[in-house]
């Protein structure tokens, strides 16, 4: 079964609608996950925009949400879902908007794309604290034996 991801707010390649969006109610998106590869020892998800801030001239990658040592066996994280939820010994990256959680897409100007990795490590990351997306990254190298992507867009309303 190959690895994969999937949310029930958005398929991949439509748009995410509002309430997951800062023009909404800023909840994260319920996410859900299969074929994990064997040997996993942790997940790590990072949700990024590569739009920012303009797609016809984009300058920067906009991180929206860093959690890294989810354990193996999770399937899926609820939508809206609260720190004191994560599964326990999972930790949280600082985003863009220099917090740890999750930010939902608040683009200035025009349609940008929204990409959820899941990544499978071989092993659980190890001197982390609030890590940057880099940092998580970094410690990542040399241990992803799986990655999981869906991507949603969103424009925002007048």
């Amino acid at each position: 079964m190959p690895f994969t991801l999937i949310s029930n707010a958005f398929s991949d390649g439509d748009g995410i609608p509002v309430e997951y969006t800062c023009q909404g109610a800023d909840l994260s998106p319920q996410l859900a996950w299969g074929g994990v590869p064997e040997n996993t020892r942790s997940l790590v998800l990072i949700v990024d925009d590569p739009d920012a801030p303009d797609p016809m001239a984009p300058k920067m990658v906009w991180v929206h949400w860093v959690l890294y040592n989810l354990p193996p066996e999770t399937r899926e994280l609820t939508t809206a879902i609260k720190p004191a939820a994560l599964p326990s010994g999972t930790g949280e990256g600082i985003n863009d908007w220099n917090r740890t959680g999750y930010g939902g897409p608040c683009p200035p100007i025009g349609r940008h794309r929204y990409f959820h990795k899941l990544y499978a490590l071989d092993s659980v990351l190890q001197g982390l604290d609030k890590p940057t997306k880099v940092e998580v990254e970094l410690a990542m190298k040399g241990h992803v034996i799986g990655e999981a992507v869906l991507m949603g867009t969103y424009i925002k309303s007048a």
